[in-house]
């Protein structure tokens, strides 16, 4: 894919950073000494941490330049490096590991999230956030539409693969837990209307469907997606559509 946007990414910056703070809540540290925001795309959530934890060292990784670039003007107290959630582990004395929306990307993310657990000290947390919205319309036609058209060939590995069930999760981190905290929650944000969906979508699960396009064909693809959305997303009373978005967290304290 292309480099991340950071600009299209933030135009519904309080509905992406709500979950962030819903991640924070449940985070049981007082104290930190060096907290890592692994993803930490534009600095939204690394900016929380900030003022969470203003005694501690504070880093955001992700492995986009443009998105290193904005969240280093917008949290000049922090550290930000490059990094890729592929391979990274924490260094010795990480307390907190913040990872919201980042791992779903990962394809072997529960060997990453093992490891990344395995190499914290006694008395951290790993603090996760994953959106479990594979089964919403807004991804279901996604597939739907790559698999519809002239560009099925160039689309049919674009799709991300669902999360896991949530026992293996928790079997996977048990182990090194000392306490392990698992939940979903499901949001509805109240957006203007289809094209704000595919608005939202356009800066992160619709990218591997629609990067690998030509200009006409992206927007050929874009204008029929429009148009399954409108269907699937019927306007409120108000005029507005909301956008159903489950998510996944999870809390290990080890």
């Amino acid at each position: 894919m292309a480099d991340w946007s950071p600009s299209t990414y933030l135009r519904f910056e309080d509905e992406r950073t709500r979950p962030a703070r819903d991640l924070l809540a449940q985070v049981p540290l007082v104290a930190p000494g060096r907290v890592v925001d692994m993803g930490c795309g534009p600095g939204n959530s690394t900016e929380l941490l900030v003022a969470r934890f203003p005694d501690a060292e504070v880093i955001g990784l992700d492995s986009s330049p443009n998105m290193l670039a904005e969240a280093r003007q917008r949290v000049p107290q922090a550290r930000f490096d490059e990094a890729d959630a592929n391979s990274w582990v924490p260094e010795p004395e990480t307390d907190l590991v913040f990872a919201n929306a980042i791992y779903q990307w990962v394809p072997k993310h529960l060997v990453s999230l093992t490891r990344v657990a395995a190499a914290q000290p006694e008395g951290g947390v790993l603090a996760v956030q994953m959106p479990d919205n594979m089964a919403e319309p807004s991804h279901q036609l996604m597939r739907q539409l790559a698999a519809d058209g002239p560009w099925s060939e160039r689309l049919k590995q674009a799709a991300r693969a669902p999360l896991l069930p949530v026992r293996v999760y928790y079997d996977a981190l048990r182990p090194t837990a000392r306490r392990l905290d698992i939940w979903h929650t499901n949001y509805n944000h109240v957006l203007d209307g289809p094209e704000a969906i595919v608005e939202w979508v356009k800066a992160t699960g619709l990218r591997p469907f629609i990067d690998p396009l030509e200009p006409a064909e992206r927007e050929e693809f874009l204008a029929r997606y429009l148009e399954l959305i409108a269907e699937a997303y019927p306007r409120t009373g108000d005029g507005k559509v909301l956008l159903r978005f489950p998510r996944l967290f999870i809390v290990a304290l080890k």
